[in-house]
């Protein structure tokens, strides 16, 4: 078998060390200087050799990771011809399509940027929606954490589970997340205004949740609005205990305080974007998709 290398970049390096070890391949850490100005600069600490992974999530701050990001495939670059490169929590995913008029899709201009770094295919995690891969012209593959999510979960012995989107978009993964947990699921409507992004829940009263324990399922969770709203509302139907289970936490300013605060009993993320509640490693699912 011919070598095989993974450079890690500051933003996921944890991830990628767990990565290299699965495909028992050699690791190459990066270095990394922040000028004053804002300017990164970025050094590998080692020659990779044969076919080279690259993986950097593009997290907040998400244009400075990004960068980061496009420098390490383009080093990569030069040392082969076959660079995958693995963004767990790919930014801008949520901007595939124009929303509004005169809005960029700027997913559509990362796509070209990563193409023209020199990467020959990419590994996301849970994309934001299905549409945003179509932006790539090169080789992108997107894989999932809800089975190692699910099984996660399961170990914590629900009482009478129950596995709630939070909104309709979301229903196929509650649909999948209950699946592989072996129970049922439901889906909440939710509004969004698009230029305030105030959130409202426009279910009425649900009988199916009293005494229930709850698994709210969500992608990606940023400031924690929909969620606590959510949480709040099936409270109120009396429900049993509420755990919440996401690929990617963001988690911006006090989300994580907002929604233990709103009645959430445990955040569960997986390892995407590291942080208190990315317990759940992707890295094996990523080595599969390798």
């Amino acid at each position: 078998m011919s070598a095989v290398t993974v450079i890690g970049g500051k933003a996921s390096e944890d991830l990628a060390r767990k990565l290299a070890r699965k495909l028992k391949a050699n690791f190459v850490s990066s270095e990394l200087r922040v000028f004053p100005d804002g300017e990164s600069k970025v050094t590998i600490s080692a020659k990779p050799k044969g076919k080279i992974i690259v993986v950097n999530s593009t997290y907040p701050p998400v244009d400075t990771n990004l960068m980061q990001t496009l420098s390490l495939i383009s080093k990569a670059r030069q040392f082969s011809r076959q660079v995958i490169c693995a963004i767990p929590y790919m930014g801008y995913a949520r901007q595939d399509r124009e929303f509004l008029q005169g809005e960029i899709v700027t997913l559509s201009v990362i796509a070209k940027l990563l193409s023209a770094a020199g990467a020959s295919k990419i590994i996301v995690v849970d994309m934001h929606s299905m549409l945003g891969l179509k932006h790539f012209t090169i080789p992108i593959k997107n894989v999932s954490a809800v089975p190692e999510l699910a099984n996660y979960l399961k170990k914590l012995r629900l009482k009478n589970p129950l596995v709630v989107s939070p909104d309709l978009g979301g229903k196929e993964r509650a649909k999948e997340f209950a699946k592989f947990y072996g129970t049922n699921y439901i889906a909440l409507q939710k509004q969004r205004d698009r230029k305030t992004g105030k959130v409202q829940i426009m279910t009425a009263n649900l009988d199916g949740v009293k005494g229930r324990d709850l698994v709210l399922v969500d992608d990606m969770i940023s400031t924690g609005g929909s969620i606590v709203k959510a949480t709040q509302f099936l409270k109120k139907q009396k429900c049993g205990r509420v755990y919440v289970a996401c690929t990617h936490a963001l988690l911006i300013d006090n989300a994580e305080k907002k929604i233990k605060k709103s009645g959430v009993s445990a955040i569960i993320s997986a390892n995407t974007i590291p942080g208190n509640t990315s317990i759940v490693d992707v890295s094996g699912v990523i080595a599969k998709a390798i």
